[in-house]
């Protein structure tokens, strides 16, 4: 049985592995994760090694702020979730959390975020589902519109910023979109930083990934914010201009660095984990402003309405939230951390650094309208 982490030596090993992680997690896979993640399908470097540019900075990182496992709750009692987080990304860490207590006996069923979603609400009052944990904003807030989601007390609430999380819900790590580029044929200063210039402001080969569960959010924000006719003038444009679809956004960034495109419109960590695998590969990061090509999401969690144990249930969340877990985000799955004292790996702009658009993160699950404004513009989704 692991000791608890007031251990030090046994800290340090969890520490260590998740710097390493992308050897366990990413190696051999390729496929999308659940409802939009990917891993990068080699072999990662070790937790002292630099990996360049944006996926810099493991080396010689401090521990990480915040609050520890050892200072929270211990976890006692059976707990059952519904992760639509895949197993190679989170695993390792909610194993890790499970490992620290005699009597927690943890249940994780992983699928997808929308079909967890679905099963939730088809299984009714009789669900054992204790806690959805989500790949995104959206997912969170369709589970708590139908009503199927528990308050969350304001000690779990107030250790995020406001934006991240409701009542219902709450963040536990973030991602940005973002416009990765090849470094080889653009400098970052011909980017426009607009993203409904593209393409007609651009002059290059483009890539993104219409099925993957992020583009489409992606899109859906540039409803929200554009409105409808605009996104669809412009998803008729990227169609007419002979955008490269590609089946995940890690696939996407990857046809920059091997020169198949010239830049694509990803999440931020997809860029990393091609870095990770190859530190001189030819790709950057540009940002847009204040657009949906600037959108920053979250995964998160929330305490299910059929939880047997809710106090349970909002424990082993913020665990989820602790300096270890928060470090492991940044570290294994180069996620943004989203409590105060725990740094993104690498030469990332803070998060008030960003220039994101106003939106209700709640309001990315309406997914279907977005579905079909995609295909009536062209795009094979």
């Amino acid at each position: 049985m692991t000791e608890h982490l007031s251990d030090d030596v046994n800290r340090r090993r969890f520490l260590a592995a998740t710097g390493g992680l992308g050897v366990v997690g990413f190696a051999g896979c390729m496929g999308e994760d659940n409802d939009g993640e990917s891993g990068n399908g080699t072999d990662g470097d070790d937790a002292g090694s630099s990996v360049g540019q944006i996926g810099s900075g493991r080396e010689g990182r401090d521990a990480p702020g915040g609050t520890p496992m050892a200072e929270m709750p211990d976890l006692e009692g059976e707990l059952t979730v519904y992760s639509g987080r895949g197993e190679f990304l989170v695993g390792e860490l909610v194993g890790y959390i499970e490992d620290l207590y005699d009597d927690f006996d943890l249940t994780v069923r992983y699928g997808g975020a929308t079909d967890l979603v679905n099963q939730i609400a088809n299984e009714g009052e009789g669900s054992p589902a204790d806690v959805f944990y989500s790949v995104n904003a959206g997912s969170l807030g369709a589970l708590a519109d139908a009503g199927r989601t528990q308050a969350l007390s304001s000690e779990i609430t107030d250790l995020v910023r406001s934006e991240f999380t409701t009542e219902q819900w709450i963040g536990t790590s973030g991602r940005a979109r973002t416009v990765p580029y090849n470094t080889e044929a653009f400098s970052e200063s011909e980017l426009p930083d607009d993203i409904m210039a593209y393409p007609e402001e651009f002059d290059g080969d483009l890539g993104w990934a219409p099925s993957y569960g992020s583009c489409q959010a992606f899109v859906t924000a540039m409803r929200l914010i554009e409105g409808e006719e605009a996104t669809r003038e412009w998803l008729e444009a990227v169609v007419e201009s002979g955008i490269t679809p590609y089946n995940n956004e890690f696939a996407t960034c990857q046809g920059i660095a091997d020169g198949e495109i010239d830049a694509a419109f990803t999440n931020h960590y997809y860029i990393q984990r091609v870095l990770d695998g190859n530190p001189e590969a030819s790709i950057g990061t540009a940002f847009t402003s204040g657009d949906a090509g600037a959108v920053f999401n979250v995964a998160g969690a929330a305490v299910v309405d059929t939880a047997s144990d809710a106090t349970l249930a909002e424990n082993f969340v913020r665990h989820l939230l602790s300096s270890e877990a928060q470090d492991y985000f940044a570290r294994s799955t180069f996620e943004y951390p989203l409590i105060p004292d725990v740094e993104p790996v690498g030469d990332l702009p803070t998060i008030d650094e960003l220039d994101v658009p106003d939106i209700d993160l709640a309001e990315l699950s309406d997914l279907e309208t977005t579905i079909d404004l995609m295909r009536d513009a062209g795009v094979e989704v």
